[in-house]
């Protein structure tokens, strides 16, 4: 059982927090090494991938344990549950993003057992800008910081363009040559896990801006928690 003291739950969210920043760490890691399997079609850096997958599903439980615990035991101020509600939800992203880094190992694996074939040329730049998205969510989480925050919310739009580039270019690839669908599809698959990893990256920066500043900001709106008021934002203020 958490103590309920102030000074007790200070220390179990310390520790909630330390927990998630060593899963992010993880999962940062194994992003990392998938997009750089898939740039060089690398199977051995792929199939390491999956022996970063078991460490993210134990820190996943781990951090839901802890953070139910928590919040059982109670007389939690508004800013602490804003804090526990995050992490909830930034764990289950953290642990989607490792299951996509995976997914992303398995389609090396499979290009690498096919014939040689040139990857879409956006693949690259829209690795480079999911790899970003990625770090720059992970350091608002670790950092508390909003401006990194706001900049992974804007950059979800070049990626969507990358996307819809890249789904063109192999459509057309493969209906200009049949013998090409094979790759062309693994090409299009870790395409789509890609702007799913930054769809999550979006998630967790919304959820830092939540917890940080108690905004709602999901689907283009701003809602603030009634019960903090010091959070509205003034003209002209950033997030």
């Amino acid at each position: 059982m958490i103590p309920t003291s102030e000074g007790s739950r200070t220390v179990y969210q310390t520790a909630l927090e330390s927990y998630l920043i060593s899963m992010a760490r993880a999962v940062e890691r194994s992003i990392n090494r998938a997009i750089e399997a898939l740039l060089a079609r690398d199977d051995r850096t792929a199939s390491s991938v999956f022996l970063l997958e078991p460490r993210i599903n134990e820190m996943e439980i781990v951090i839901d344990d802890h953070a139910v615990r928590l919040l059982r035991a109670g007389g939690l101020g508004e800013g602490e549950l804003r804090h526990i509600v995050a992490t909830l939800k930034i764990n289950n992203d953290l642990e989607r993003i490792g299951d996509l880094a995976v997914n992303i190992g398995q389609r090396v694996i499979a290009l690498a057992q096919m014939g040689p074939v040139e990857p879409p040329p956006e693949l690259e730049p829209m690795s480079a800008a999911v790899r970003s998205m990625v770090g720059r969510s992970l350091g608002a989480l670790i950092y508390r910081n909003l401006t990194l925050a706001q900049e992974v919310l804007e950059s979800e739009e070049a990626v969507d363009s990358y996307r819809d580039r890249v789904f063109d270019r192999l459509m057309s690839a493969m209906r200009d040559d049949a013998s090409l669908v094979g790759p062309q599809v693994q090409f299009l698959l870790a395409t789509r896990h890609l702007e799913r990893i930054a769809d999550h990256t979006t998630n967790i920066a919304e959820d830092v801006v939540f917890w940080l500043r108690g905004l709602d900001i999901r689907h283009g709106r701003i809602h603030d928690d009634p019960a903090d008021p010091p959070t509205h934002p003034q003209p002209g203020e950033e997030l």
